[in-house]
């Protein structure tokens, strides 16, 4: 029986990443885990904010990356 992995990627400015790992023996679970993670990627003030999906034995189902890039500050002149 395959086993279903969600691994949610978060990378900070200079560079240091956080990937947590969550495993299912549902692929409807794996997949609502999966979305939960996107839906607060969307938002997120990490600069690069991913989530993948795949089975046990390496094969990816799904990914989606966000890129969160600050707006450069603009000087106002009265």
């Amino acid at each position: 029986m395959p086993k279903y992995l969600v691994t949610e990627i978060q990378t900070y400015e200079g560079g240091a990443v956080q990937n947590p790992t969550y495993a299912f023996d549902d692929r409807n679970k794996a997949e609502a885990k999966y979305h939960a993670i996107l839906s607060a990627a969307a938002v997120s003030t990490i600069p690069v904010h991913s989530a993948m999906l795949f089975t046990d034995e390496g094969f990816a189902l799904e990914s989606k990356c966000y890129k969160h890039t600050k707006e450069p500050e603009t000087e106002t002149t009265e």
